[in-house]
């Protein structure tokens, strides 16, 4: 942040900020420009709100909705149209987006209520629709998506700051366009037609912001990197995203992992999750490490991480989790079946029993998920899990 803003120099800054980094971010921000910040929004999940941001009496903190817009969402919304509308002519306005604001903050055009909006969401995500996906759909019935919010600060000398938490890094696509109006898509998804039915209707107008993106995945991948490197190990990275299946995605890595030849092998995306009727805990970093631990199963020489970098992941707490080779057998120890977790979507609860589960609370950033395997030198393999059976898993 310090960088992003450094050479900025205004006074009576009023600034906004929406996202589950949003409360990271707001401080940061606060950190560099101090008193000239005159008022500010941030809008955020109840459990990613900060009790820092209290001690700035202009600053207002707002929860909304996530990963499941809810009224909060509109109220949240609401909000930040009259924020946008009450600041002075010519005001400076910092804007700072983050992943999660697609969910936290909305205002629908006449005709849509939220149970339609709850529907959409709900529907795309039940049935594995990635990002780019789901925000081209939630574009086009939002008042404040695809830079409707930015157009209301056209009265303004606003400019924007982005985490990116999305593939192709895009002001126009975090938190579905907040700040920056999207260009023609490329082929959309196969729409029920209820859902087309809810799609035509007249919105407000477009505008585009100056947008600098000033964190992504690929930072927190070079940052992996660093510190697994300052340590003496060797690093290679998959090439391209873990995306589409999480299970397709997990076998993938495993077997990668199986044929390195470097100490770690990092990668990151955003995969997705098809649930059944009756979904069980968890979010895609849990379910990709415990599809993960079913291929390694038996093996002590690996270790794997699958975490969303902001600390929470799916309808849970949990960043994700850190399975090894005995995460099956200490799960079946409590007498969970991990293949029947895994096919109800309810990797949380087998992760939980096998003590595997990753909780960092809240962490003031979010550029999507990140994937660390380490394999061990066979020595400190056997000073870890002395009694395993190497040829007993499944990993190829």
């Amino acid at each position: 942040m310090r960088a992003a803003l450094s050479g900025y120099q205004a006074d009576g800054v009023w600034l906004a900020a929406v996202g589950k980094a949003a409360s990271g971010m707001a401080l940061g921000a606060l950190d560099v420009l101090g008193n000239s910040v005159a008022r500010g929004l941030v809008i955020s999940r109840p459990d990613h709100l900060s009790e820092e941001l209290n001690r700035y009496p202009q600053i207002e903190q707002i929860a909304g909705g996530h990963p499941l817009p809810d009224a909060s969402s509109l109220a949240a919304g609401a909000r930040m149209i009259e924020f946008a509308r009450a600041a002075p002519q010519g005001c400076p306005v910092l804007v700072l987006v983050s992943g999660g604001a697609s969910a936290l903050v909305e205002a629908l055009p006449p005709g849509l209520e939220l149970r339609d909006l709850v529907r959409i969401t709900d529907w795309g995500l039940a049935n594995g629709l990635d990002i780019s996906e789901l925000n081209a759909i939630r574009r086009r019935i939002s008042c404040l998506k695809d830079g409707r919010f930015a157009a209301l600060l056209v009265h303004t000398r606003a400019r924007a700051l982005v985490l990116s938490d999305v593939p192709d890094d895009s002001p126009a696509t975090v938190g579905s366009g907040l700040v920056a109006q999207s260009a023609p898509g490329g082929p959309a998804p196969a729409l029920p037609g209820w859902l087309l039915e809810l799609l035509p209707r007249a919105l407000p107008a477009q505008a585009t912001l100056p947008a600098t993106v000033i964190g992504s995945l690929g930072d927190a991948l070079a940052a992996a990197a660093r510190a697994a490197e300052g340590k003496g190990l060797s690093v290679a990275r998959l090439p391209g995203r873990a995306e589409g299946d999480v299970m397709r995605a997990a076998h993938q890595f495993a077997h990668a992992l199986a044929l390195a030849d470097h100490d770690v092998l990092l990668c990151g995306g955003e995969t997705t999750v098809t649930l059944p009727e009756h979904p069980g805990r968890g979010g895609r970093n849990q379910q990709f490490a415990l599809a993960v631990a079913s291929r390694i199963a038996g093996h002590p020489l690996y270790a794997v991480l699958a975490a969303g970098t902001d600390g929470t992941d799916g309808n849970t707490l949990d960043a994700g989790a850190i399975v090894d080779g005995e995460t099956v057998s200490r799960a079946r120890d409590e007498a969970v079946d991990v293949d029947q977790a895994l096919a109800g979507c309810d990797a949380g609860t087998a992760l939980e029993a096998s003590g595997d589960l990753l909780n960092t609370g809240p962490t003031g950033t979010n550029v999507g998920d990140l994937v660390i395997g380490l394999r061990l030198a066979p020595a400190e393999a056997a000073s870890v899990t002395p009694s395993a059976d190497p040829g007993s898993g499944r990993v190829l």
